[in-house]
């Protein structure tokens, strides 16, 4: 498969997954032709990317052994295209947050990491943790998309709060690429209102930029840009995307 060409059309768009995907760290790539495509896919977690030509067989078996994905077009076509084979796909807004490597405070970082609320500890997702996690609904996605405890401790990383040991919150890598991660933060619903998601996004934001990874963030709503906002990034635009389920 000709990456480098795949990679042309996909090219100016800064999406942390299609760089992971293109440079072969996780996720799944596809196109219409292998040597001279002319469309092409992108499959990562709960995320499809499509650029290029529209494509129907493309759309068509992004939910081969799947039953959601977040399909994002590179435009109206490939949108108007998946509603067409899809027609129960519902369109939702997410929110692009700035990729700039400078724009962290991190004396106000290490404050809010520092801020723990009392009964609780805030520790490195170990390889118990990594599996741990897996195991709730909730707090899968902080470790789901990777093989492997190994792939994991290579390009991953994230933190978790406990609470009387029990992992109640946390920010970690959704998934990697080599320079870096897309961020996944959640806390359990009976733990929220309590600032653990700061203290945690803060404390992996920190060791991301010790590690010299940038901790790339992407937004499913305004309360996740306004937690990013304090954190230090910077909102970009809006986007459309199609949330997909199986018929």
């Amino acid at each position: 498969m000709n990456i480098e060409k795949i990679s042309a059309l996909f090219a100016g768009w800064e999406e942390s997954m299609i760089w992971s995907a293109m440079q072969g760290v996780m996720g799944e790539v596809a196109a219409d032709d292998p040597e001279n495509p002319q469309s092409a896919r992108v499959l990562l977690g709960d995320f499809a990317f499509f650029a290029g030509e529209p494509n129907e067989a493309l759309i068509s078996s992004m939910l081969d052994g799947r039953d959601f994905l977040l399909a994002v077009p590179r435009n109206e076509a490939w949108a108007a295209l998946i509603r067409k084979i899809f027609p129960n796909a519902q369109q939702t807004t997410r929110y692009a947050i700035k990729k700039e490597p400078d724009c962290f405070d991190r004396g106000r970082l290490r404050e809010f990491a520092r801020n723990v609320p009392a009964g609780y500890a805030v520790v490195p997702i170990s390889e118990e943790l990594f599996h741990r996690v897996q195991r709730e609904e909730w707090s899968r996605d902080f470790c789901a998309n990777f093989n492997s405890w190994e792939q994991y401790a290579r390009y991953g990383g994230g933190f978790a709060a406990l609470y009387r040991g029990e992992a109640v919150a946390g920010a970690s890598s959704y998934t990697a690429y080599r320079d870096g991660i897309e961020i996944e933060v959640d806390t359990r619903e009976d733990h929220r209102r309590k600032g653990l998601a700061l203290c945690c996004c803060a404390s992996l934001i920190l060791s991301c930029l010790e590690k010299g990874k940038y901790p790339s963030w992407d937004a499913a709503n305004p309360a996740s840009v306004a937690l990013a906002e304090k954190l230090g990034y910077h909102f970009d635009r809006e986007y459309p995307a199609l949330e997909v389920v199986k018929p």
